[in-house]
């Protein structure tokens, strides 16, 4: 009998990783969320990081999805009164084909200074990416990666030039509405 126990659960544990390594379709990720995070780029050491509030609706579109994100950054100033800007983004996804891979129907072309757009779903995490090619030929990449949690979803974007990092930023969001 513990034998047989024994066989059942090491079944059951090898079967576990499977499903974990299965990717999520983009419903996982409906709804909105609500948090905040902290950005650092190369000059950190020397500079004080700044505070992002962050709001993302992820919402279906057609065959697409939607991902709207909002930031709110507030840096230097007056500590009481710090210097606020606001930024806010829409992208509309479409299938390419191509298992859990979609590209933003805003997507341009990136020759001519417009962002090429794109995201996937791997396992529990859907990535946006976003490229240009800045006026000296040099590359920008923009890579947000929106990663599913037990309590909520993190956040972790990073923004390259020419492989350089330029800036992260690490957040945690909860979801707030469906």
């Amino acid at each position: 009998m513990k034998r047989l126990l024994l066989v059942a659960f090491v079944g059951l544990i090898a079967a576990l990783p499977v499903r974990a390594q299965q990717s999520l379709s983009p419903a996982a990720f409906y709804g909105t969320w609500t948090g905040s995070g902290v950005a650092e780029n190369r000059d950190s050491i020397y500079f004080a990081v700044t505070q992002r509030d962050l709001d993302v609706i992820i919402k279906p579109a057609g065959d697409g999805f939607t991902v709207t994100w909002t930031t709110v950054i507030r840096k230097g100033g007056d500590p009481a009164k710090p210097n606020v800007r606001q930024r806010q983004q829409t992208l509309t996804f479409r299938p390419l084909g191509k298992g859990g891979v979609w590209r933003a129907q805003e997507s341009g072309d990136p020759l001519a200074g417009q962002a090429l757009s794109w995201a996937r779903i791997e396992k529990q995490t859907l990535t946006v990416y976003q490229m240009t090619v800045l006026a000296n030929g040099a590359y920008e990449i923009e890579q947000y990666d929106r990663t599913l949690t037990g309590t909520g979803m993190d956040l972790k974007f990073s923004m390259r030039r020419d492989k350089e990092p330029v800036r992260t930023v690490n957040a945690k969001l909860v979801k707030t509405a469906q």
